[in-house]
């Protein structure tokens, strides 16, 4: 297993550093990693087993960052479009695979539903840290862009999975009932809550206690974990139904830090950006290494097909709809749209889940979810990096 993380490493970072050399980016070296040494049996089935966990854990670095970097004024500042931004681009997008999955597949409408529930999700691991990024440099801080993008994307995919799981509940049989769609804001309800709930309860602690920011550190990653392990035991009290969001609640918990104490939050988040460049290698390598390219020819061109529609006339328009009335210029606007292209974390976590459970287009599924990796998570990285110094406002210059 030490030989495979060897390997993992140092393959992702060379890889990594060629990308860079001729502008490509360096998350694209990391999913090629993961892909080669999948194929050639080099990752230990322990670390393939624990994939699922590993990946989870790197989500949670990920939002703690974006929590401990969402300043709630700013939110605020923003207004209607912070809280439309979380859910009428997935929703048109979903809307729009679920009316063409079934022509272009063959498969059910129920099908198409649960796959529009995993296409429909961007990713956070891509777009988080581009937004960070842009942030640190002032560009887009006037109107609060990179915060409203971030918040964005990270409760989009709260919202899917949720979604997800109806779905996927109707597929087995345990038909559909008004209960099920409540318990999307239930969850994202009881997620905030919670998360700040553990936020006052760390800030009273840190203030009690002389600890160093490296024990903070951990102390904050252990109560992510617990956060994310009482999501798990919830479903399993609620019968399955996900009446908490424990990835939200992580969320909540680094913006509770922010708002209560903004000098340990910008500690925090620099060593957060350390911890993450080992989790990124982690993650994008074993996001390549799920991949299987078993499908033909002609099933990845209609794929290809419904990821383009999907975004173009779904999410694109979904985006453009939430920003409507705002104060925002048109390089704005198509900043917002260029940024909610990315897509990895969910499709990876989630996407293999119906063929696993017998759905009978399980397939095809997880097929779109591996074309939709392999064509959002680079180009909308590209994307991102090309357009925002052209298309956001630098701060001004004190």
């Amino acid at each position: 297993m030490l030989t495979s993380f060897a390997l993992i490493f140092l393959c992702a970072i060379a890889l990594s550093e060629i990308c860079q050399k001729i502008h490509v980016p360096p998350l694209v070296g990391m999913l090629v990693t993961g892909i080669v040494l999948a194929a050639f049996g080099l990752i230990h089935p322990t670390i393939m087993s624990a994939a699922a966990d590993l990946r989870e854990i790197a989500l949670i670095i990920i939002l703690l960052r974006a929590g401990l970097a969402i300043d709630l004024s700013d939110l605020k500042a923003v207004g209607r479009p912070a809280m439309l931004m979380c859910f009428v681009p997935a929703t048109c997008e979903m809307i729009v695979v679920t009316l063409l999955a079934p022509p272009l597949f063959g498969i059910t409408t129920i099908e198409a539903a649960i796959m529009g529930a995993v296409l429909g999700a961007v990713s956070p691991a891509v777009i988080v840290p581009r937004m960070l990024k842009i942030r640190s440099e002032g560009f887009g801080a006037k109107k609060s862009l990179p915060q409203l993008i971030m918040a964005g994307s990270s409760v989009d995919d709260i919202y899917l999975i949720v979604l997800f799981t109806v779905f996927m509940g109707m597929q087995n049989g345990d038909g559909f009932s008004p209960w099920k769609l409540t318990a999307i804001p239930i969850s994202i309800a009881t997620g905030v809550l919670i998360g700040i709930a553990a936020g006052f309860v760390l800030h009273f602690v840190f203030r009690k206690l002389p600890l160093h920011d490296t024990v903070k550190l951990l102390v904050i990653f252990s109560v992510a974990f617990l956060l994310v392990a009482l999501e798990n035991a919830s479903a399993l009290v609620f019968a399955g139904e996900d009446l908490f969001s424990g990835l939200l609640a992580v969320m909540a918990l680094g913006v509770t830090l922010l708002r209560l104490d903004g000098g340990l939050a910008a500690r925090l988040s620099n060593k957060f950006s350390a911890v993450w460049v080992a989790a990124e290698i982690i993650l994008f390598v074993l996001v390549g290494a799920a991949i299987k390219f078993d499908f033909s020819a002609g099933q990845a061109l209609r794929a290809v097909l419904l990821i383009v529609v999907a975004l173009g006339v779904g999410r694109f328009a979904g985006v453009l709809v939430s920003l409507i009335g705002t104060g925002f210029s048109a390089k704005e606007k198509l900043f917002c749209v260029v940024s909610y292209i990315p897509k990895a974390t969910v499709q990876a976590a989630i996407g293999a889940i119906p063929a696993s459970q017998g759905v009978p287009g399980g397939g095809v599924i997880l097929m779109v979810a591996v074309i939709s990796i392999l064509l959002t998570a680079p180009l909308g990285d590209i994307l991102i990096r090309a357009t925002y110094k052209n298309l956001l406002t630098p701060a001004p210059v004190s």
